[in-house]
């Protein structure tokens, strides 16, 4: 019988570890979809994205919508989530084509009511990350809003959003 609980108990811990281990890098969100360096004119589109778009908010990853959530992003842009967020014809079309390029290939991303997602903070995946965020975490000075990524996730900027990388303003490392 000890030798039974013994055992049961290493393979418990053991999947546990490798549940925990997977969840904590499975999901390295939006790390670009390409292995090698970017051209020099993705290069140039995507500083004029990160110039462009996080003047206001960051520059989320592509990786996190698909090509239809983008797609209908760039053609609200006059109303960009209450805000005037148009620019010149160009650049829109620059930004336009390098977030078709990097684009999430899962056209089934949707916000959580099944609808072509806008918001990233509404679509399923980052609600289940999420749930154990408080609003008292998420309202305060330093985050702001759920959509500030750069506010918790010190690598965000990079694409890694492990949970080692976590470090909510005031509360200290996500555990």
């Amino acid at each position: 019988m000890k030798i039974f609980l013994n055992i049961s108990l290493a393979a418990a811990l053991f999947v546990g570890g490798v549940y925990l281990y997977a969840d904590d890098d499975e999901m390295e969100h939006a790390r670009p979809a390409y292995s090698k360096p970017l051209s020099k004119q993705d290069q140039a589109s995507a500083a004029l994205y990160k110039k462009e778009c996080g003047a206001c908010h960051m520059a989320y990853q592509a990786g996190f919508l698909p090509k239809r959530s983008w797609d209908k992003t760039m053609k609200g842009l006059d109303n960009h989530f209450g805000t005037d967020a148009t620019m010149d014809a160009a650049d829109t079309k620059t930004i336009q084509n390098y977030l078709m390029t990097y684009a999430s290939k899962n056209d089934r991303i949707t916000d959580m009511k099944g609808a072509v997602a806008l918001r990233i903070s509404q679509t399923p995946h980052f609600v289940k990350e999420h749930r154990e965020i408080t609003q008292k975490m998420i309202t305060q000075p330093e985050v702001k809003s759920i959509a500030n990524c750069t506010a918790c996730h010190t690598k965000a900027e990079t694409g890694s959003y492990r949970e080692r990388e976590i470090h909510i303003p005031n509360y200290g490392r996500w555990e």
